[in-house]
């Protein structure tokens, strides 16, 4: 069975913010990474888009605009 290509929907707005903020709090993306990792988020390349997914599930909860890649 061949995979489907199914495009996630956008990050909830007040999540968003969460991710931004912890993007400029950080000094790199490998830092920024793991401070998500511990608000149970995690960052995923999904051709060659960042998706934002639930660490404990992998499940896609939706895009990031490309300033946060």
């Amino acid at each position: 069975m061949a995979p489907v290509d199914k495009q996630a929907p956008p990050v909830d707005p007040s999540v968003l913010e969460l991710i931004r903020s912890e993007r400029q709090k950080a000094l790199s993306p490998r830092e920024w990474k793991f401070r998500l990792r511990g608000y149970g988020y995690a960052v995923k390349t999904v051709a060659g888009t960042p998706v934002l997914t639930r660490l404990t599930t992998g499940d896609e909860i939706g895009t990031l605009p490309p300033e946060l890649a």
